[in-house]
């Protein structure tokens, strides 16, 4: 990411002043935990998507910080909420905000957090962002609600797995490039090209998600854990799609009933990987990025055209 970091380092500078103003709090508690969200931020992706997307387009203005403000709140009220839900006590190697104030705290710190979102958009009558990114929210609750419903029978088409993952991950990703977009470029057809570009992007980047779960390498989560959760993902339904009745009733029945056994988890990550579900998920994985870098060769060729690329290809190459 060093093309994209120094294309757009003074904005980057910039953004973080505007987040930490974002999330200040006269309630001393809140403002101690907003504090503790700002020193652990992350790889900050989704900002960065949002200031290149609006530099394809003309210079980054208060807009364009805004609506990096805007992606980053709601996408860190998402996962503090996520932790809430699966009981998370870790988040990038530190204590999840449940882990130190409990549930309670951090479902409140989570509406917190969307709330001064929707208004930092309101109050600057930022509409088309907030409309954005509104849908994002949308589709991406509908994304997590259809996982939970369809992981009960373990009976689930790879085109359900995309619509899962183009909710509960692309989208905000998709949102993310068009809000930044629509600060700058005057056409609505750049930015939904944007905004697809994004989406696309964000499917590639959730299916390397997804094969983190069946690597050797440290990530900072243990490998099986989605086979704990029940989740399906793609390599895992490529083989239940593709194996024997009998190997397939032995997954499940592993799935079902002794997916905390490490042995058993083992055996499940060995069949993946053997009957090329590891290999089918990359496949399609650089499929999708590659059809990102088509809607993006769409556009002029430029030091911000080739740090988007750079972070595209990042989605993909990344080791964690």
């Amino acid at each position: 990411m060093n093309l994209a970091k120094k294309v757009i380092s003074a904005e980057l500078a910039q953004f973080e002043v505007h987040f930490r103003e974002a999330v200040k709090s006269r309630v001393a508690l809140l403002d101690r935990i907003m504090q503790y969200i700002v020193k652990r931020k992350g790889k900050q992706l989704r900002p960065m998507f949002v200031l290149l997307s609006a530099r394809l387009g003309g210079e980054i203005n208060e807009s364009t910080f805004r609506a990096a403000s805007l992606v980053e709140l709601l996408h860190t009220a998402t996962l503090v909420h996520d932790d809430v839900v699966d009981e998370s006590m870790e988040r990038r190697g530190f204590f999840s905000i449940n882990a130190l104030w409990k549930n309670k705290i951090a479902v409140l710190v989570g509406d917190y957090l969307l709330s001064k979102g929707l208004l930092l958009s309101l109050n600057n009558k930022d509409h088309e962002v907030l409309r954005i990114l509104s849908e994002a929210v949308k589709l991406m609750s509908e994304g997590e609600l259809l996982q939970i419903e369809k992981s009960r029978n373990l009976n689930l088409s790879e085109a359900i797995y995309y619509d899962i993952i183009n909710g509960k991950t692309a989208s905000l990703l998709a949102s993310a490039c068009s809000a930044g977009a629509s600060t700058t470029f005057n056409d609505p057809s750049s930015v939904e090209k944007m905004r697809l570009f994004g989406e696309k992007v964000g499917m590639a980047f959730q299916i390397k998600d997804d094969l983190f779960d069946y690597s050797s390498q440290n990530i900072g989560k243990p490998t099986g854990n989605d086979i704990k959760e029940k989740k399906l993902t793609l390599p895992l339904i490529y083989v239940l799609n593709n194996c024997t009745p009998e190997i397939r009733k032995k997954i499940i029945y592993i799935i079902k009933n002794q997916n905390t056994q490490k042995d058993k988890v083992a055996f499940v990550i060995s069949q993946v990987e053997e009957l090329g579900g590891i290999a089918y998920a990359t496949r399609k994985m650089f499929a999708y990025r590659d059809e990102a870098l088509e809607i993006l060769y769409q556009f002029p060729p430029s030091e911000v055209r080739d740090a988007l690329e750079e972070l595209v290809r990042y989605t993909t190459d990344r080791a964690y």
